[in-house]
């Protein structure tokens, strides 16, 4: 019987998740030991920042990610010196300050994907709080003197965790992210290859081909967020995170071809001939001997013989339609781009000096998810804002510090993810409270304070709560429960004073509510709806395809920015009750359409030396729009016209008849595309009105 995954990650541990929490004690430890030795006045925080860059703790992601801390922590405790100066004595106005600059950091943290950068927003928010609030709490002591103490301590604090934890990281049994990138990248070849070989497969189901789509464009999220990190890994660095990103462009660009094939088959059997049926068969058995075999050197060889076995064959096919021409074509630019993939991993795996760039992929970046993001955050920390002035009660700043934090963290997540999380997280807190109480404090109070028992005490409850985090899908459980535990022991020089059962059961209860809160501001604040998204991503899509002639590298600027779009809308597809995919089907459509576009442009540039470049824009804008109709299941019958318009032109102006058959059939070929696609939406929302 398989144990539930909680279970087993204690029960069945990997050796990896003994050593992430062995080295995750060991930075606490380093941490507390730092901050206690220069008599800091709450070292605890040290040890919260250092648990936090226990998450992802290659050598590369945790530089990244202690640069991004220490900048965030830098520039918010600039924010909170404002804020104190010139509101110390207003509470009111300076919590309304203070909501105001996290919401302007949450909004724009839901402008990037980087985990890393997303963190150094966090930090940029909740470094203020604490040094305002905790200031605040003893307004009788803030003079400009102590401010700035203050600040710097917290500051101080916090940079010590960060730096402890990198060190840990960086000697302990060391972890580099260039073998997590190089893994993935091999994840994203084997994943390219299967998809590629389910669309060729005339059996294939549908439910199967959009499972490998959405398993790629989630692997080339993570290679495309990791890349940047590997460039902090040595003089290689720089060439490996240029070889990722071009296998995350170039995966692309074989998504998009290959749906060509898989479509015609699929919708239009009856204009495949002998000829192309007999080479997807040959281009099947080929890309399944690439995807068995381990050695890149053979993988590279059967696709170079296969692209030299493509060229020969459209050389010598005298009786083939324009259609067939353009796809043998085709599958000759896929095999290109495949190679450049395989050249490219080659370059990863053994850091050579990357000759191949193309850019990275970008966030999508829609104002109405960053506006609701920041809005969600303001109102978590205005609601324990009201809560803390109301009450006046210390403990209550603990409903303003960690949501503030999750509310940024965990934004960039669907919203049935950020549920089960932070359910996960309340469960950590609940089993927090007993084991600070009673085990922890109690202990503590009985020791004469010197730090090697406080380290034995608390070494057990942070391994077994590092051993949670150590995993992706237990992580809610183990943030749960070692930074409130941290909150609420407040580890320090003197641990023997007196329990005070009072505090730490309002602390308890404090971060019970700011947890619960957070979780219903995030059922409450879904921000745009599923629908609206999915329209501005299409719709983003069509601007884009306007866009692409202006660019001097179409391809690789298009796959930069249908990355992310397309892991939208595979994402909140997967969230509408229905089979079809529809949606996830129109985004590669569009894929498509931006990488065929290119290839019309270099086709008539080398069948005329006229400018044609104002009916091509022509052409251009006409596609986008019909790309729209199509999505809205609207007549697509003014593409045809225009097609034939640009064919009349060059024919007209033509110096050759080779390329014209190209054209001809790639206007075929769109043309079928945009009438399935409409017909396709059209069943759909007769399904739903039928419904």
């Amino acid at each position: 019987m398989q144990l539930p995954l909680l279970a087993a990650t204690y029960l069945t541990p990997s050796r990896d998740n003994i050593i992430f929490a062995f080295k995750g004690v060991l930075a606490m430890a380093m941490a507390l030991y730092i901050s206690l030795y220069f008599n800091l006045e709450k070292p605890y925080w040290a040890v919260v920042s250092a648990v936090f860059l226990q998450v992802r703790p290659e050598g590369g992601l945790v530089v990244e990610k202690t640069v991004s801390q220490i900048t965030g922590t830098l520039i918010g405790g600039i924010f909170g010196l404002f804020v104190l100066n010139y509101l110390h004595a207003a509470p009111m106005p300076a919590m309304g300050t203070l909501a105001a600059w996290l919401a302007l950091n949450s909004t724009l943290s839901a402008l990037v994907r980087r985990v890393n950068f997303i963190y150094f927003f966090a930090m940029a928010c909740v470094t203020p709080c604490i040094i305002v609030l905790l200031t605040m709490a003893a307004p009788e002591l803030a003079t400009n003197q102590t401010i700035f103490g203050i600040s710097q301590a917290r500051i101080t604090e916090i940079i010590v965790g960060a730096l402890c934890a990198m060190t840990v990281s960086m000697l302990v049994f060391p972890k580099r992210i260039k073998t997590s990138l190089q893994a993935q990248a091999k994840t994203v070849i084997n994943q390219t290859l299967h998809y590629v070989n389910l669309e060729l497969d005339r059996e294939g189901s549908h439910e199967d081909r959009h499972q490998c789509i959405d398993e790629i464009l989630e692997s080339l999220a993570t290679l495309n967020d990791d890349s940047s990190a590997v460039a902090y890994e040595g003089p290689q660095g720089p060439g490996r995170a240029r070889a990722a990103s071009v296998i995350s462009n170039k995966t692309l660009s074989v998504v998009a071809v290959i749906q060509i094939f898989g479509r015609l088959q699929r919708n239009h059997s009856d204009i495949m001939s002998g000829t192309l049926s007999g080479l997807l068969d040959v281009l099947r058995e080929d890309l399944k001997k690439i995807a068995s075999t381990r050695d890149y050197q053979t993988c590279y060889e059967i696709a170079q013989a296969q692209r030299r076995s493509l060229l020969k064959i459209s050389k010598q096919s005298e009786r083939v339609t324009p259609l067939e021409a353009r796809l043998l074509k085709t599958a000759h630019e896929m095999l290109s781009e495949l190679v450049l993939i395989l050249r490219a991993y080659n370059t990863l795996m053994k850091g050579h000096e990357s000759v191949l760039k193309a850019p990275e992929h970008r966030p999508y970046r829609d104002p109405l998810i960053a506006l609701a993001t920041g809005f969600r955050t303001f109102l978590v920390f205005g609601s324990g804002a009201t809560l803390w002035l109301y009450t006046g009660s210390p403990a209550a700043i603990m409903v303003m510090i960690l949501p503030v934090i999750f509310s940024i963290m965990f934004a960039r997540l669907p919203p049935i993810e950020v549920k089960a999380a932070l359910k996960k997280m309340l469960v950590g807190v609940t089993v927090a409270i007993p084991v600070a109480i009673f085990f922890a404090l109690n202990l503590l109070a009985q020791s004469s304070g010197d730090y090697a028992l406080l380290i034995l005490i608390l070494s057990g409850p942070y391994f077994l709560g590092l051993m949670a985090i150590s995993q992706r899908e237990t992580r809610p459980y183990g943030l749960g429960f070692c930074i409130p535990f941290t909150l609420l022991v407040q580890p320090a020089n003197d641990m023997s004073r007196p329990l005070s059962v009072d505090y730490t059961l309002s602390a308890a209860i404090a971060i019970i509510i700011g947890v619960s809160i957070l979780y219903w501001v995030f059922r409450l604040v879904t921000g745009p709806g599923v629908e609206t998204v999915q329209g501005r991503l299409l719709a983003a899509t069509r601007r884009d395809l306007q866009r692409l002639i202006e660019q001097p590298s179409p391809a690789h600027w298009f796959n930069a920015r249908m990355g992310d779009r397309l892991l939208r809308l595979a994402s909140y597809d997967k969230d509408i009750a229905s089979d079809a995919r529809v949606i996830t089907d129109l985004g590669l459509t569009g894929l498509n359409l931006g990488h065929t576009s290119i290839r019309v442009r270099t086709l008539v540039q080398t069948v005329t030396d006229k400018d044609l470049s104002v009916i091509l824009k022509h052409w251009q804008y006409v596609l986008a729009d019909t790309f729209i109709d199509a999505a809205k299941g609207r007549s697509t019958e003014r593409f045809k016209p225009m097609c034939d318009a640009v064919l009349a032109q060059v024919r007209q102006d033509s110096q050759g008849t080779a390329h014209l058959t190209l054209i001809e059939g790639i206007f075929k070929r769109l043309d079928l595309t945009f009438q399935r696609t409409a017909m396709m939406v059209q069943q759909k929302n007769t399904e739903i009105r039928n419904n």
